[in-house]
């Protein structure tokens, strides 16, 4: 790896502690916001160069804006040698992880997917990725449990059992993992990823934040500003609806497509105001890229 490495961790790793026991030597994980900026800026002192990892699992897209502000605010000559990489998994990572988790469990047991409680769109979505693991998994019963939140681990284990479950596998979409709250009829299935694949994915997301840097003079901090700027309320249009209403300053709009957009169909995009939009959308499922292959050889919890 080049310099040094600072992983950033928010809810989703208990603002980094989580982290700790899954890092080699040459990583540091502290929260975000004064935690960061002071870990970065002694790193520069000591003329080191840092690379930043935004260390989300797909719940929580705030986490990469909130480090690319906090970078900014470094002085110019210590934020010449510092790069933004782009975090460390998305929303469908965590599904493809949780999917390689699941097929380690009994198909006879029911699964739990837990995460600390969010704000309410990153919660609902947890929802989703518990859908898109039993419909392309062997498990009957698949619930979702928030630490903190409703339902909580010790509800989410209520549920299945009245669903018929004799036995619970917690599975944590979260770097942290709950308590067990029940163990004569649940275990835990956690943790998510192994020390050895979280190194790995971690090395592709600091080799390509510093190529991108060399090649293209781009140091992630413009890229990480956006990254929230899709999340949150979303409606959607009944069939022959146009985008003829009008949003307040400053509010975005994501929308919901009906049939017409092929393989990306069901995506959101937000458009802000004098935005174009014709934004360039992600790639479609089907096509790896160089960092999904780094990836897929990383989901193994073996």
């Amino acid at each position: 790896m080049h310099g040094e490495v600072v992983v950033v961790g928010g809810h989703e790793s208990d603002g980094g502690r989580a982290l700790r026991p899954l890092l080699g030597p040459r990583a540091t994980a502290v929260a975000g916001g004064r935690d960061l900026y002071r870990r970065v800026a002694a790193l520069r002192e000591r003329g080191a160069p840092v690379c930043v990892v935004p260390m989300t699992l797909g719940r929580d897209p705030a986490l990469t804006a909130d480090a690319a502000r906090t970078l900014r605010a470094l002085p110019a000559t210590a934020r010449a040698h510092v790069v933004l990489a782009e975090p460390f998994g998305t929303a469908e990572h965590l599904v493809g992880w949780l999917r390689a988790a699941a097929g380690k469990v009994p198909a006879d047991q029911a699964l739990l997917i837990t995460a600390p409680v969010g704000d309410p769109f990153t919660d609902a979505d947890l929802f989703r990725t518990a859908r898109l693991v039993r419909q392309y998994g062997r498990h009957r019963t698949v619930e979702v449990a928030l630490t903190g939140g409703d339902p909580d681990p010790a509800e989410g284990v209520r549920r299945c059992r009245a669903l018929g479950a004799s036995h619970v596998t917690l599975l944590p979409a979260a770097w942290v993992t709950p308590p067990v709250p029940d163990p004569e009829h649940c275990s835990p299935g956690g943790p998510l990823l192994t020390a050895s694949g979280v190194a790995g994915v971690l090395d592709a997301r600091v080799r390509q934040a510093w190529q991108r840097r060399e090649r293209q003079g781009d140091d992630g901090l413009v890229r990480g500003l956006a990254a929230d700027r899709a999340h949150g309320h979303a409606h959607s249009h009944g069939p022959g609806e146009g985008h003829d209403h009008g949003h307040g300053p400053g509010e975005g709009q994501a929308h919901g497509h009906g049939p017409g957009h092929g393989p990306a169909e069901g995506h959101a995009h937000s458009h802000r105001p004098g935005e174009d939009h014709a934004r360039p959308q992600p790639a479609a499922h089907g096509h790896a890229s160089e960092h999904d292959h780094a990836l897929m050889r990383s989901r193994s919890t073996r």
